[in-house]
């Protein structure tokens, strides 16, 4: 009897501990995040509505973007919602050649640890490289390498409550493309950035 009480008293400490895990990382991002996830971020996230939300990843995206040096020029990508979550992106304009890519990423990935979010996967690929954080509130943002070497932001949030979601007020360094879907590939040239690229 005494064993099987320890043995219940151990998987019920071991449930609370993983529990509690949960709470405190706000595991949740877009495209990297579990579908249950989402309902631990319902309650973190449940007094900002969707709007607020994409203002919130408006902000880390605006914050990532100021942060690389030289600066690149981008443009909004297309913003989409779920049934409670918003994703927000930014098209980077200015041609990364592949001699650049990694001081690009090594660039991001310190701003996001010096900002306190969490790293939580990186695809190493030499072709189309990618980093993958989270905030302590439990947005996902990520920076990945596609085709023609074009650099894409997305900032995803956790689960909040349904509103509108307007067009970011965060106005782009250079032409908008309003209306222009998809956007054309990288076609600024930068004396750093784009050194070595044809």
């Amino acid at each position: 009897m005494k064993r099987r009480f320890q043995t219940v008293a151990v998987a019920l400490a071991f449930g609370f501990a993983l529990s509690g895990c949960g709470n405190d990382s706000g595991q949740s991002s877009g495209s990297a995040s579990a579908g249950t996830t989402k309902s631990t971020e319902s309650t973190k996230g449940s007094n900002m509505n969707m709007q607020e939300a994409a203002e919130r990843s408006d902000g880390m995206l605006d914050d990532v973007l100021k942060a690389i040096d030289p600066e690149v020029q981008w443009a909004h990508g297309p913003t989409t919602t779920g049934s409670c979550d918003v994703t927000r992106r930014r098209t980077v304009m200015t041609i990364v050649s592949a001699e650049r890519r990694q001081s690009f990423l090594d660039q991001v990935e310190k701003f996001w640890r010096e900002s306190d979010y969490r790293i939580k996967a990186k695809n190493k690929d030499e072709e189309f490289p990618a980093i993958y954080a989270q905030s302590e509130a439990g947005f996902g943002i990520s920076v990945s390498f596609r085709g023609g070497g074009q650099a894409f932001f997305e900032a995803d949030s956790p689960c909040v409550k349904e509103s509108k979601v307007a067009g970011s007020a965060s106005k782009p360094n250079g032409p908008a493309y309003e209306g222009v879907y998809p956007l054309p590939r990288p076609n600024v040239r930068s004396d750093y950035w784009s050194a070595g690229a044809s």
